[in-house]
């Protein structure tokens, strides 16, 4: 099934957010997923089973480096896939 999610990642007491973000997107891409990074969050969207196994990869990964918040919003509606 096609998705597609907006991503935002905050990572809790780290001086440099750059480096969990940029971690985040490579992630993404990884997975193969078309992502649209923005200065709030990312639009991605992408094969369902490669956009759920993504998502637990940042979660896990961000997980490792402290505290962080990461809200994911779904939809199989928008954007109507090609």
């Amino acid at each position: 099934m096609f998705l597609a999610a907006q991503i935002s990642l905050y990572p809790l007491g780290q001086s440099d957010l750059s480096p969990a973000i940029s971690r985040a997107v490579s992630i993404l891409r990884e997975h193969r997923l078309e992502v649209s990074p923005g200065a709030m969050s990312s639009v991605l969207s992408g094969d369902d089973e490669a956009l759920f196994s993504a998502i637990k990869a940042i979660f896990q990964k961000s997980s490792e480096q402290g505290g962080m918040v990461m809200v994911v919003t779904l939809s199989n509606a928008c954007p109507i896939p090609h």
